[in-house]
């Protein structure tokens, strides 16, 4: 398969250089640097997170192209951001979100490939899902998203809106959290109550990340872990019971860039949660394309219903959307879009998407390079798109 390092150079504006603020250990920006370089261009220059948020920002010049990239996964920034010693802790998101959008109107000038403002929707759950629901893409239903949600202050509001909106089973979710971090699937019937999550409870109340999914069935350790999560914003949504592959639970996290579905990757799993460093293995596309044809649907309507939800965060080019396919694969809802969403190695584009033989990374230099002086959307959503 190829990657980004086989892609012929792409001929873009005289003197088109990137910056792209990241980690600069972290893989992610490894893989874009990949990218740019491979486009026959000098290497990005990396303008580290920790000395963003330390020194209060970062000047780019007129002309750098700029990526914002995750700050995830490195210690000192994860303190600096959650104020957390223990990056193995749940706690601390809405703290990080604060921290995290501040920090992003601090960078300053250049070409910006993502919006603060959009950022800022993308990492809070409940206003993403307002916005999507307004702008009409299916989503779950949710009586916390929008202005107009309700506030869950702890175990006993997740009861009471279980109860008045009649689901029985749903998805609690941290407002700020990402990668399944602090998520709960519940489930509630019979008298009896389970919940289903990465979440390791452990002894005096502390909640820690695991990387092995595990079930709870009582209550008073449902209700401690939510109760623990709610001073940091939660979201809840009903569970849509989803399609299978294979005997196992699937959806899919399709890439959009520039408007335009490019990437897709099938994830599939035992239990709710898909997330592939969970647990979840990556399925087979084709028999997922096959699925949706038989149920009587069409693969570029899936596609489409991804390319609007991306177009409701039209100043950023790239983000990842997650496809619940419902059971049958004749409906599809967005569970959620990701600003983060393309970390998918090796993976090439979508036949006739525009990205053939290009990763992620690459499909997105390619984008970038014909917009360099975009001062409007970068993506203007496009109806009647062609994907073979």
């Amino acid at each position: 398969m190829s990657t980004s390092s086989e892609v012929p150079p792409v001929t873009g504006p005289a003197g088109s250089r990137f910056a792209v603020v990241g980690n600069p250990e972290n893989r992610r920006v490894s893989l874009f640097a990949d990218a740019v370089r491979a486009a026959g261009l000098p290497g990005p220059r990396v303008v580290a997170w920790r000395d963003v948020l330390r020194a209060g920002g970062a000047d780019f010049a007129p002309d750098e192209i700029v990526r914002v990239d995750s700050p995830g996964e490195n210690l000192e920034v994860d303190r600096l951001l959650r104020g957390a010693t223990d990056p193995t802790r749940v706690e601390g998101s809405a703290r990080w979100y604060a921290r995290f959008t501040a920090a992003l109107r601090t960078l300053r000038g250049g070409v910006r490939l993502d919006d603060p403002d959009d950022l800022a929707v993308l990492f809070d759950k409940r206003a993403c899902h307002g916005v999507l629901d307004a702008a009409g893409v299916p989503v779950p239903a949710s009586p916390t998203s929008g202005p107009g949600g309700a506030p869950v202050r702890g175990w006993d509001d997740v009861r009471a809106l279980m109860r008045e909106h009649r689901m029985p089973r749903l998805f609690v979710k941290p407002a700020h959290g990402s990668s399944a971090s602090g998520v709960l699937a519940v489930e509630a019937g019979g008298g009896r109550i389970r919940a289903t999550t990465s979440v390791e409870l452990a002894p005096g109340g502390a909640l820690h990340n695991s990387l092995r999914v595990r079930r709870y069935d009582s209550e008073r350790d449902i209700a401690t872990i939510v109760d623990a999560l709610a001073p940091d914003g939660l979201h809840l949504e009903r569970w849509v019971p989803k399609a299978s592959q294979q005997g196992r639970a699937a959806d899919l996290r399709v890439v959009v860039v520039a408007g335009r579905a490019t990437h897709a990757v099938v994830r599939t799993s035992r239990t709710p949660l898909t997330n592939l460093h969970l647990g979840g293995s990556r399925g087979d596309l084709a028999t997922a394309r096959h699925a949706v044809g038989a149920a009587g649907g069409r693969w570029t309507d899936v596609l489409e219903v991804c390319e609007r939800a991306a177009s409701c965060f039209p100043r950023t080019l790239c983000v990842g959307v997650d496809l619940l396919p419902a059971i049958g694969w004749r409906r599809a809802f967005v569970g959620e879009v990701n600003a983060f969403g393309d970390l998918l190695p090796r993976l090439t584009g979508l036949p006739g998407s525009g990205a053939e033989g290009l990763d992620t990374y690459a499909a997105q230099v390619t984008a970038a390079l014909r917009v360099p002086a975009a001062t409007g959307p970068l993506h203007p959503y496009r109806t009647g798109t062609s994907h073979a």
